[in-house]
């Protein structure tokens, strides 16, 4: 006798609609982003752009190209000549992400709390550690680095003589104002971890965020300022684990300026959240027995402007390995 196996799988593809209500999908989708939002630090402050509708996989960003001084003086009565605007397009592959659990009927009739509430939560925490992710390694793909110390190089990176310090921020700083770096809301961010923002905050010249969050609207993940340098604080900052002298963790400092890098947007079909309900299933789920929650999430990142970022790459005096 054959068996169809197909009715065993553990984890069944379905096509039917999950049944939910319209304001019951838009309150899961909305659920969802909101726990995302708060692990998307490094989309923070590159340009937004939406997902493409129906133009294939390739997205375009714009990278505008600053006009020349205009030192002639102008003759009476004359309409001198005019410019042009020059726009290069940057484009970029979007490709989609996504992850599922099944959830078994008994679960769902059993569970004290709102199984796909609490599902949806832990969804929406890894949609944005991924998502984050992405962006975080072209960003530290870039060409604009800065070592500690006497470093020449990564693998020389190392001990208390290679830690971040103020006068890096400073020159990390007077780079990106020599490039003409706009600003963000009036300041350059950095992307920091905490090992290396433990180091930095011991000195005096640091400002706790709580000091001028009265008077200024804080970023997500934002613990204080140096050097005229906002920094927010995570634990997904970029680490080189084991790639610095005698194996030591090489750390990340991303200092950005406005306009440095596009990403996609989160919202507008960036992120869906997708659930098929207990008796979806059809054939594969001949007894009702599973429902699924997931996302899917339609992601890239590109690099605009190399000299209006820079990388700090660091020791740190605290180390918890590689990510």
């Amino acid at each position: 006798m054959n068996l169809d196996l197909t009715l065993f799988d553990s984890n069944p593809n379905t096509t039917t609609d999950s049944g939910l209500s319209a304001e019951m999908r838009t309150y899961y989708s909305d659920y969802l982003i909101d726990n995302a939002k708060p692990n998307l630090v490094h989309d923070q402050f590159g340009q937004k752009h939406p997902i493409p509708k129906n133009g294939g996989k390739t997205i375009q960003f714009r990278k505008f190209v600053p006009f020349g001084k205009a030192t002639s003086p102008l003759s009476e009565g004359i309409t001198p000549d005019g410019g042009s605007l020059s726009v290069t397009k940057v484009t970029a592959t979007v490709e989609q992400y996504g992850y599922y659990v099944t959830i078994s009927d008994m679960l769902s009739l059993t569970a004290i709390d709102n199984t796909l509430v609490e599902t949806t939560k832990l969804l929406g925490a890894q949609a944005g550690s991924t998502l984050d992710t992405i962006t975080r390694e072209v960003l530290n793909g870039g060409t604009s680095v800065m070592y500690t110390g006497e470093a020449q190089a990564r693998s020389q990176l190392g001990g208390n003589g290679t830690l971040l310090t103020v006068e890096h921020i400073y020159k990390a700083a007077r780079f990106l104002k020599s490039q003409n770096a706009p600003k963000i809301d009036g300041s350059y961010v950095a992307i920091i971890h905490p090992n290396v923002a433990y180091d930095l905050m011991r000195s005096e010249e640091w400002i706790d965020a709580h000091k001028y969050s009265a008077t200024e609207e804080l970023f997500e993940g934002e613990i204080g300022k140096i050097a005229g340098v906002r920094f927010v604080e995570t634990t997904e900052a970029k680490i080189f684990g084991g790639q610095g002298f005698g194996e030591t963790d090489v750390y990340s400092t991303l200092v950005l300026g406005a306009n440095a890098y596009g990403v996609t947007e989160v919202t507008g079909g960036g992120l869906e959240h997708i659930v098929k309900q207990v008796g979806s299933g059809g054939t594969a789920d001949p007894l009702n027995q599973r429902a699924t929650a997931g996302w899917k999430g339609t992601k890239t990142a590109e690099r605009l402007v190399e000299n209006f970022m820079i990388r700090i790459e660091s020791s740190a005096s605290l180390d918890v390995g590689s990510n």
